[in-house]
């Protein structure tokens, strides 16, 4: 590796650059207990009501509340019946026992709600209902994980869609500082990564390692995403921790077509901030004549000038000029 860095001419200071996750690999979602979702249990094991909520009896659920079950009875592991359902997808018994004044937002004893555990299931309709009655999309399980985390691990875009209007924060950061941006990014979720940028989800988001979105796509190797996250505006100047941009993974990797997004894109940037920057001196002179009051002199100062503190960028004095 260091031996590849000297060839590429990359700086000595610079640290080895962070592992990149393979994309789509099982245990990324396990690390942060986004995989998965079903509850793995033997079904004798369960309370009568949890066992007939998750199987979808709905027969079996009316007849147990009317003896008085609590509708948010819990198991051993703290999942009420409204868990099993939604995990199941058994609509018809989520909406008998939301009927019935269950509570919709407790946890189990892996900190997920039933929202959370709909979503992870892939369970469109019950996730639904559960917003439309009130559910908080924003809960979060014991990885700092929300709802919108799983549906971006899954690229449930239906779902996606139906939490942000719900007011879902689609910049909520897990215990790895993972946005559902870049939870979908990892996961080579394409579809997902347009339908939340499209959403404003912010492009120039880091993890807990400095890592950009871009970043993340660069190290690995995923032309698509790269070129996407360059057409929103990503910062290719961007470093990581480990004092890595954008560039050097593409450096890397090896791939002359990602190498040429990056350098295509960083020319054009350069080249627009550069127009941004040049005063129009020629075309100021030329209407000089018509202006009354402009002393203007190259070299000196002109009057009439506003002094604005730009606080976005510490010391630096941002020029409003007013001609007269």
């Amino acid at each position: 590796m260091k031996k590849m860095k000297k060839m590429l001419g990359l700086g000595k200071k610079r640290r080895e650059p962070p592992e990149p996750l393979p994309l789509g690999h099982a245990w990324a979602g396990s690390r942060l207990g986004l995989a998965g979702g079903l509850y793995k249990v033997r079904s004798k094991e369960l309370p009568r009501l949890h066992r007939a909520a998750a199987e979808g009896d709905l027969v079996e659920v009316r007849h147990l509340l009317r003896r008085h079950h609590d509708p948010d009875e819990r198991d051993k592991s703290d999942r009420t019946p409204l868990h099993f359902a939604c995990a199941n997808g058994c609509i018809d018994v989520v909406t008998f026992l939301v009927s019935n004044q269950c509570q919709l937002d407790l946890y189990d004893s892996d900190t997920r709600t039933p929202l959370m555990k709909a979503v992870q299931c892939q369970q469109d309709l019950c996730a639904i209902y559960l917003l439309e009655q009130g559910a908080d999309p924003d809960l979060v399980d014991a990885y700092s994980n929300t709802a919108l985390h799983f549906a971006a691990f899954n690229s449930s875009i239906s779902i996606a869609k139906h939490l942000l209007e719900y007011n879902a924060n689609v910049e909520a950061q897990n215990k790895d500082g993972n946005t559902p941006l870049i939870v979908a990014v990892t996961e080579n979720n394409r579809e997902m990564v347009e339908f939340l940028l499209k959403q404003g989800a912010s492009v120039h988001a880091t993890d807990n390692s400095g890592r950009t979105p871009l970043l993340i796509a660069t190290s690995n190797k995923k032309r698509d995403l790269t070129n996407i996250l360059l057409f929103h505006g990503s910062d290719v100047s961007h470093k990581d921790e480990s004092g890595w941009s954008a560039r050097d993974y593409a450096l890397l990797s090896d791939d002359p077509i990602l190498l040429q997004y990056i350098a295509d894109y960083s020319r054009q940037r350069d080249k627009e901030e550069k127009s941004l920057d040049e005063p129009n001196i020629l075309s100021i002179l030329s209407r000089s004549g018509k202006m009354k009051n402009a002393a203007i002199t190259l070299g000196a100062p002109a009057t009439n000038r506003e002094v604005i503190d730009d606080h976005s960028s510490g010391d630096s004095v941002r020029y409003d000029w007013h001609f007269f």
